[in-house]
Formats: C-alpha cells, sequence, structure tokens
C-alpha cells in the first residue's frame, strides 16, 4: 500500500490526525507527512497497526460491548463479525484448524482474549479447570462441527463403513464439550448453528438427544430452533439448523427475528465483481473489473464437468454442475468447491468457458463483505480460502438471530421481559423452515 491516497484512506478510516498516528507509530509527523504525500512507504507494522484501528473503530462493541460472548468452533468468525455488529464482545475464541486461525487473527484482535485450539484441551480438565480457563460471558455461540450430521457427511461415512453423528468420536461428541462449557459456566443463553440434516439425521434421534441434553440435563427450558434458508439475505440457497436457548424466560420470539422474504432475495449479480473495481492484483487483474484469468475453468475440467453431467441425466440422476448468471440464485457453497467449483460456475458467455467465484466473491455471498466494514482480509491460499467460507455461517442470518438475542438479553436486564417462548418438555414439535 503506497501513496497519499492509500494511505490517508487507512489513517482516515482508523480516525487518527498525522500527529497521533506519529504518536502510536514511534516517528517523527514529518515521516507520516512523507507517507501521506508516497514519497516513501510506511512499515508493514504500521499498516497493521492503522487496519486493526480502523476495525476498531467500525466495531466500537470490540472495546466495550452491551454483552459478552464466548465463539467456540470459530472457523473464520462468522459468529463473532455477527454478534459484533449487535453490540456484543468476544472474551475467548476456540478454534482448531491453524489457517482458520489465520484468517481468523488478521480480521479481528485475539490478544486481548484467550485463543484455544482444540476445545477438547478445555473440556478435558474437572469443572473448576474449566470455569478457571473459559472466561465467564453471557452468551456462548458454536457452530460445532456438521459433518457427522449432514447428508454429504453421512454418505460419505456409510460408503467407508464409518460411524457418524454421536458414534463418530471424532466429531459427534464435540456437541458434548459444548454441553459441558455451558454446564460449567451457565451463560444467560446460547445459539449453536449446525446443517439443516442435523434435524432428520438418524431418523431424529442425533436431535432429539441434543435437544434433551439442552432442556433436561443442562436446565435450559426455554430453548427453540428454526432452519432458515439464507436466500432472503445473500444470493445463496442454504438452510441452517439454529437452536437459541436462555437460563430463563427472556421472552425470545422468532417472530421478532428479521428474516427476508426469500422470493425477493438479492441476486448474484449483487456479489459478482464489477467492472468498476480496482486491479487488486489477486482477483482483478485488468480493467474493467477483469476477473483473474486462472478462475476460469480448463477445457479438460469443463469438458469433464459437461460429460459427468450428462452421464447421470441419462441415469436419472440430478447430479452435475451449477452454471448460474448474475440474475439467478447460487446453490449451496461447500468446503469442496476448491476441487472444481462445480456447484457455482458463473456463466462467461457461449464463447468463453465458465469461471469459479473468487474468493473475494465467495467473502460476499456469505455476508462478510456488506460494505458496512472493511473487506475481509483473506491472507491464505484460494484453496484455504474456500474451504473456510464453504464452512462458514452467512454473517447476516445470524446477525438477524443476534439481534434478537441482544435485545431479549437488554429487556431482561431492565425487568421489562413478556414471556413468550413456551416451557418445552422433552417433546419434540416437527421443525420449522424459515423461508422469509
Amino acid at each position: 500500500m503506497s501513496g497519499s491516497t492509500s494511505f490517508t484512506a487507512i489513517r482516515e478510516r482508523a480516525g487518527l490526525t498525522v500527529e497521533q498516528v506519529a504518536e502510536r507509530a514511534g516517528c517523527q509527523v514529518r515521516t507520516v507527512y512523507r507517507w501521506e504525500s508516497g514519497e516513501t512507504k510506511p512499515r508493514k507494522l504500521v499498516l497493521d497497526m492503522l487496519e486493526q484501528a480502523a476495525r476498531d473503530k467500525a466495531a466500537p462493541s470490540a472495546q466495550g460491548g452491551d454483552f459478552t460472548f464466548v465463539d467456540l468452533f470459530a472457523g473464520i468468525g462468522g459468529m463473532r463479525r455477527a454478534f459484533e455488529a449487535v453490540g456484543g464482545r468476544c472474551v475467548a475464541t476456540c478454534e482448531w484448524d491453524k489457517y482458520a486461525r489465520q484468517t481468523y487473527a488478521a480480521n479481528f484482535c485475539t490478544v486481548d482474549h484467550p485463543f484455544f485450539g482444540d476445545i477438547r484441551e478445555v473440556t478435558k480438565g474437572s469443572d473448576r479447570e474449566i470455569d478457571l480457563q473459559m472466561p465467564p460471558h453471557d452468551v456462548l455461540v458454536a457452530g460445532f462441527p456438521c459433518q457427522p450430521f449432514s447428508i454429504a457427511g453421512v454418505s460419505k461415512k456409510n460408503a467407508l463403513g464409518r460411524p457418524h453423528g454421536f458414534a463418530c468420536e471424532a466429531q459427534g461428541t464435540l456437541f458434548y464439550d459444548v454441553a459441558k462449557i455451558i454446564s460449567v459456566k451457565r451463560p444467560r443463553a446460547f445459539l449453536l448453528e449446525n446443517v439443516k440434516n442435523l434435524v432428520r439425521h438418524d431418523r431424529g434421534n442425533t436431535f432429539r438427544v441434543i435437544m434433551d441434553v439442552l432442556r433436561n440435563e443442562l436446565g435450559y427450558r426455554f430453548v427453540d430452533y428454526r432452519v432458515i434458508d439464507a436466500k432472503g439475505f445473500v444470493p445463496q440457497h442454504r438452510e441452517r439448523t439454529i437452536i437459541v436457548g436462555f437460563r430463563e424466560d427472556a421472552g425470545f420470539a422468532w417472530e421478532d427475528v428479521n428474516i427476508p422474504d426469500a422470493k425477493k432475495g438479492p441476486k448474484l449479480g449483487t456479489i459478482l465483481h464489477s467492472a468498476d473495481e480496482a486491479i487488486d492484483g489477486r482477483f482483478i487483474t485488468g480493467p474493467k473489473g477483469r476477473v483473474n484469468p486462472k478462475y476460469t475453468l480448463t477445457d479438460h475440467l469443463w469438458a469433464y464437468l459437461q460429460n459427468y453431467a450428462e452421464k447421470h441425466r441419462a441415469a436419472g440422476n440430478g447430479f452435475g454442475f451449477g452454471l448460474v448468471t448474475a440474475d439467478d440464485v447460487a446453490r449451496t457453497l461447500s468446503a469442496r468447491y476448491y476441487k472444481d467449483g462445480s456447484e457455482i460456475l458463473v456463466s462467461q458467455g457461449s464463447r468463453k468457458n465458465p469461471r469459479r467465484l473468487t474468493p473475494r466473491e465467495c467473502a460476499r455471498l456469505m455476508g462478510f463483505d456488506d460494505g458496512k466494514l472493511p473487506p475481509f482480509e483473506i491472507p491464505v491460499s484460494d484453496t484455504q480460502a474456500y474451504k473456510q467460507f464453504g464452512n462458514s455461517v452467512v454473517v447476516p442470518v445470524i446477525e438477524s438471530v443476534a439481534r434478537a438475542v441482544a435485545l431479549c438479553l437488554k429487556e431482561a436486564v431492565e425487568g421489562r421481559v413478556e414471556p413468550r417462548l413456551p416451557l418445552f418438555g422433552s417433546g419434540l414439535r416437527e421443525p420449522v423452515v424459515a423461508y422469509g
């Protein structure tokens, strides 16, 4: 980053004067003026400091916050981005994947609170040890691993002869680590996210176990859930199960969650690179928003995908690629997108092979880049970025639910609770799919 325009822009986003930058950077004021004019380039450390200051300014809740939360199975921070947007302050993070941790740290301050790796390292000790490690918090948020419960995950494990769900020692029981932290810390509320198939897995038995643990074993009787499709928020058909629970009745009602009409949701053109985007050297490499040619499918791969789709069509199967235009809504972005991009291929006309979405477009498709905050940092390779966005939550979906949760917590503190969420027993209703 060099030149007066770029340096001045980041300084102004950070809300700092030239004199304040000089004081923070430990240099002379005239040195900062040289950076402003483009005469010299600032050190990376200075730019990193300004980027962090800009993020802190854009999200003042990170400094104080109306309530606190912990971010478990954090991934790249989709839950955190949502909860900070409604006034939350993160006091602990847990994520085991080193590349996801890298992206998370590039976008959020992680030096002011514990940043755990494997959650089992936190929960393997006594209740007292857990209590000492995990800070007190108002809300626990967790997108606990979904592979054992997803349709794709179950199919793969069945094919390999491996157990899935709670029988899967590698991932299925990680829900119990979440439950253990809830049991010890007793947060006022929690929000858990998982795939749509969680509700139906093992003929509903898996979900019954989860709800029984939350409602009866942990005593959070005010628990409810919805399966929400994200396509009212972003141009992507993506259904996810969201479970919300409160220790005491806080008046939560799903009717208070703003879920836009899916039929009137945005189209893919709103997240695709546009002609007026500046060249960034990674995703945009030519004028008029010209996307890097490396994202265009090779003749060999495009021919393979077409032949594969035709083979399954002839056999009466529904497998195939998803070719989309700016006027369409995309299929679900998955963690396997890096392999061939087949579920979302952007048409480039009849004379040119389609292309994959760029990681920047994936960030927009998942709601990380909505124009309210500086662009989400993507410090990892394209392969890792595709995995990370494919595994993430759609930020505005979580933000919409988080806003209702935050309001309930605030009104509970002020004594203005109107009891609305039913007191559930061990029985479960049929799942409700919210399409807007």
